[in-house]
């Protein structure tokens, strides 16, 4: 079998010290047979529950807490740092748990752009995006059973556009913070990478922290 070979400043050939994994199959039905693909499924489904549960209450509780301050009785909450870092240590933790089982992708953009690159088939991707979905519209459920009045007034903990910014301003910064995350996993993810399992979750963390600090 010939070896992966590489190309030294001076013409030399030397053996990669990595080795780039097969592209997955486009499709890939035969993963339906698979136990270990549905364990996936059902991590993402309970990891993205969890993110959106726990960071829409920290989000809820910010804007309750603020409106409480200023009408004379209440504190000032955890505040914007507090929410990029209710983002970021939850994705560190989710992915830490996940990683092994599904790959933590916990966002279907991230999903996204691992099928583009044949990370992941098409089966795989799809039934990633629709258990994220679901595991999104559940978490956002469960807030607004155990706090439907703090979730009705305050709109369920969605991000609000800042005075002097437009809805382009807004979408721009979305899409850059996107892009970033998904090249962040690239990134950490990158076979060419030495030791770079134990960094996976880290650097979820930082650029969640980052981003959801920037907004």
């Amino acid at each position: 079998m010939a070896k992966d070979i590489e190309v030294g400043r001076e013409g030399e050939f030397h053996d990669k010290d990595y080795h780039d994994p097969p592209p997955a199959p486009l499709i890939g039905p035969e993963e339906l047979t698979r136990w270990s693909f549905y364990r996936a499924i059902i991590a993402e489904f309970i990891a993205t529950l969890l993110f959106l549960y726990i960071t829409v209450l920290t989000v809820i509780g910010y804007k309750s807490q603020t409106d409480a301050k200023n009408g004379g009785d209440g504190c000032d909450g955890v505040g914007i740092l507090g929410i990029a870092w209710a983002f970021g240590g939850m994705i560190f933790v989710l992915v830490y748990c996940t990683a092994g089982i599904s790959g933590g992708h916990i966002n279907p953009a991230v999903t996204f752009g691992l099928l583009l690159a044949r990370k992941v088939s098409l089966v795989r991707a799809v039934m990633y995006m629709v258990a994220q979905c679901l595991g999104a519209i559940c978490g956002c459920g469960l807030v607004k059973a155990f706090q439907k009045s703090y979730y009705t007034r305050y709109g369920g903990g969605a991000n609000e556009l800042a005075d002097g910014y437009s809805t382009g301003a807004g979408l721009g910064a979305e899409i850059i913070g996107t892009f970033v995350l998904v090249y962040t996993v690239f990134s950490a993810t990158d076979p060419k990478r030495k030791a770079r399992d134990p960094h996976v979750p880290v650097s979820y963390h930082h650029c969640l922290c980052f981003t959801g600090y920037k907004r």
